[in-house]
């Protein structure tokens, strides 16, 4: 398994793909680059979700997450692309992203976006 930043987000088998579960996933060690000061952004972002016949392995995770350290990214953008990553690799039943920033220029900002099986059929 790779030690360096990577896009990949590596699956595994569900051992209970019958029975729906909640995950939660969470670290504090997120950054990204502003994209109008170029200053890093730091976040914690919180993965929730029901697995479907998959699981996100976690040092893919914490690769993928990594990933972001040196890109310019809004702070919804980048909620909406960690969310959009994870559905296409996870295929989860249910999903659900925050994105918690710390204070910038005296304003606090959570980005909290969800996906659920449903809307991929209602998106067709």
């Amino acid at each position: 398994m790779a030690t360096r930043p990577t896009r990949e987000l590596v699956v595994v088998p569900n051992p209970h793909p019958d029975r729906v579960y909640d995950v939660t996933m969470e670290t504090s060690e997120f950054t990204t680059l502003c994209p109008m000061t170029g200053q890093p952004d730091f976040a914690t972002i919180r993965i929730h979700y029901q697995p479907g016949a998959h699981l996100v392995e976690l040092k893919s995770l914490k690769l993928y997450l990594w990933s972001f350290r040196n890109e310019s990214h809004y702070h919804e953008d980048v909620t909406n692309i960690i969310l959009n990553d994870f559905v296409a690799a996870a295929k989860p039943r249910y999903a659900e992203v925050t994105a918690d920033f710390t204070i910038r220029g005296g304003i606090h900002t959570v980005v909290r976006t969800e996906w659920r099986r449903e809307q991929e059929t209602e998106n067709r």
